[in-house]
């Protein structure tokens, strides 16, 4: 079972992202809570860059779980950057549609692999965005749930 680092904008979508981290078809990440990741904030750029170098370096895959706003996050774009330096599988999974805690769907974001290119190839050219299929969140997390690792490892595959 391949291990997980999952990326995404933890303000806007932290309850979209628990649903897909309890699918329970990958080995993820340790969750961080509210309180440690303010922790680390506090510690400034060279904590944060530590804590994702630690996690990275126990992942296999960089999931990035895309929603509304998380192409403009500046540790998003870190952690795309440094897990293709490091050689691990990438992949984007659009979670806009999957319920907040109050129950409502977002909007679809801006494919965050559009920022970056390897040499001249288009780095959205050599990784993938998921976006799965389904009206409901109930649909979109059926189908999140039955390809994710199918995803994963595909992902993987491409980078060895």
């Amino acid at each position: 079972m391949a291990k997980v680092f999952f990326s995404f904008y933890f303000d806007e979508d932290c309850w979209r992202t628990q649903q897909v981290r309890n699918i329970g078809a990958i080995e993820k990440d340790e969750p961080v809570s509210k309180n440690d990741w303010e922790k680390v904030k506090k510690g400034g750029a060279t904590e944060i860059e530590k804590w994702i170098e630690g996690q990275m370096k126990k992942s296999d895959c960089l999931v990035v779980l895309v929603g509304e706003n998380t192409d403009s996050r500046p540790w998003i774009q870190h952690e795309i950057k440094r897990a293709w330096a490091l050689n691990k599988g990438i992949l984007g999974i659009r979670i806009h549609k999957l319920l907040d805690s109050n129950g409502n769907p977002s909007t679809a974001g801006t494919n965050p692999f559009t920022r970056f290119t390897v040499g001249d190839k288009p780095f959205d050219k050599l990784v993938d965005l998921k976006s799965p299929a389904g009206q409901t969140g109930k649909a979109v997390y059926e189908t999140i749930s039955g390809n994710i690792e199918a995803w994963v490892t595909a992902a993987i595959k491409a980078r060895k």
